[in-house]
């Protein structure tokens, strides 16, 4: 019997295509098990940033000094950096047998049981940008049992000159409404209580012509629409596609979450021309503007590159003076790296390491406090989460989110991993919000729950104690949204 261990790194796209790859191995009667016993080992790997290809090549590099000469494990190499680099990587590990990109990922699990088999090297690039081979089966065996991902759409074609992705993930193709809603359906039936959509640029969907006539904001409407489907997110936005219908869309459908992230990316129009964003800030202001007006209290996060060649000090200025104006819940910010093959990589005026790293520590002190206001205000708030996690430093604390994409810590059993519960804000910080769960008695009615259903949901475990059945509340119309984050090493 095969073993795989499954290492990702990057953003949730590699989530799903690891959760997807983990649902074909098991099927395949592979077993999952430690990096250290598995027989293959596999990268999802991400070329966002250097740091992200630079963790990937360390962690490759580690993988040969331990073998220590032993013929296993096999190594295979799949998501953007084998399309960037894959052959040279290969060249310099020869542990790595199978390379395969991002559009090729339903090749995969054939070509490492040959290669098993005879450990012959396996090249399966994308040297055709529209072509793709997905590995079609939907994310049953899951890290998270109660969150899953769902791909709308394939690639890239905004091309902003410091993007890597379009020249990796091939040009934009949209899915088949038909799979999307068949996935989401299989997702709901297996016990999926949170369900992101994702793209490169969700709004895009549909514009290519390969989606049957349909658009982004009647995908998402059908998608909220299915039965079961209790908490529906998307990711990531581009503000030059966002339209009134998809806001529409998210203030009239109660699955649909009343927050998203979008990326701003600076906050100066020569900048953002610079970047081939395709807008300028009073355009972006303008849908903030909205979002704001249309639904109530949405949570809005947002991406920021500082030092970008050729910015000046009163664009950086600009870029602070936009975090201000549109006070963010969370951003995620970034020095300029530069991605061999883009257009901006070879611009006039790069900036220094120095520079760079100033303005990045001035921009995150800025939006800390901003962000640190923000959550200190939410102290006494009651809101809905859906408990989903153990807190990262454990203490006997689980993790959700509130409908509007704020972390919670709380103290809980296990028991309610899964389950929404009712949670006093008691302390605000700067990323997360500290609560404690509601029992009944002090329980008070939120829109659209209904407070005074106490009964259990299916699936508590035997035996749970009274006041912690008390604090679950049943899924009803409340909605959250998640954070994109391309360089977290998950």
């Amino acid at each position: 019997m095969t073993s795989f261990s499954l290492r990702v790194f990057g953003c949730q796209m590699n989530v799903y295509d690891a959760d997807r790859l983990r649902t074909a191995f098991v099927e395949r009667g592979w077993t999952e098990t430690s990096q250290e016993e598995a027989r293959v080992l596999v990268f999802l790997t991400c070329s966002i940033r250097d740091k992200a290809e630079q963790k990937v090549w360390s962690e490759l590099g580690r993988v040969g000094a331990e073998r220590k000469g032993a013929e296993y494990p096999l190594v295979a190499v799949a998501g953007c950096m084998a399309a960037r680099v894959g052959e040279r990587m290969a060249r310099r590990f020869p542990w790595i047998r199978v390379v395969v990109g991002p559009r090729h990922l339903g090749d995969l699990p054939e070509a490492l049981e040959k290669s098993l088999a005879d450990g012959a090297l396996r090249l399966l690039l994308d040297e055709d940008p529209r072509e793709v081979r997905d590995l079609c089966v939907p994310p049953t065996r899951r890290d998270n049992p109660w969150k899953g991902f769902v791909s709308i759409a394939h690639g890239c074609d905004n091309y902003c000159s410091y993007c890597i992705v379009p020249y990796v993930r091939g040009r934009f193709q949209s899915r088949s409404p038909g799979e999307i809603l068949d996935e989401i359906r299989a997702l709901v039936d297996d016990g999926v209580q949170e369900i992101t959509l994702l793209g490169q640029n969700v709004n895009s969907y549909g514009t290519d012509g390969a989606a049957e006539g349909w658009t982004f904001a009647f995908l998402l409407r059908q998608a909220a629409r299915l039965s079961g489907v209790k908490r529906l997110r998307f990711a990531t936005n581009h503000p030059k596609d966002l339209t009134d219908d998809v806001i529409a869309v998210m203030a009239e459908e109660p699955a649909v979450c009343p927050s998203l992230n979008l990326p701003l990316q600076a906050g100066s129009d020569r900048i953002l021309a610079l970047m081939n964003r395709g807008y300028s800030v009073e355009r972006y202001a303008l849908l903030i503007d909205k979002l704001r007006s249309t639904l109530v209290a949405p949570g809005i996060t947002s991406d920021l590159i500082v030092g970008f060649p050729g910015e000046r000090e009163e664009d950086f200025r600009a870029s602070c003076a936009c975090l201000e104006r549109f006070r963010f819940d969370m951003v995620h910010t970034a020095s300029y790296s530069i991605r061999e093959g883009t257009r901006a990589a070879s611009m006039e005026g790069h900036l220094s390491e120095e520079v760079k790293q100033e303005r990045l520590r001035v921009v995150n002190a800025l939006q800390r406090e901003i962000s640190l206001e923000i959550n200190k205000s939410l102290e006494g708030r009651v809101f809905e989460v859906l408990l989903d996690g153990h807190a990262p430093r454990g203490g006997g604390l689980l993790q959700g989110r509130t409908p509007h994409d704020k972390v919670v810590l709380v103290k809980a059993p296990e028991t309610l991993l899964g389950h929404f519960v009712h949670v006093e804000i008691l302390q605000g910080e700067h990323w997360c919000l500290r609560g404690r769960i509601l029992p009944s008695a002090d329980r008070r009615p939120l829109r659209g729950v209904s407070a005074g259903n106490t009964a259990p949901p299916s699936g508590m475990a035997p035996g749970t104690p009274p006041e912690v059945l008390s604090a679950v509340i049943p899924c009803g119309s409340s909605s959250c949204a998640c954070c994109f984050c391309p360089e977290k090493d998950v």
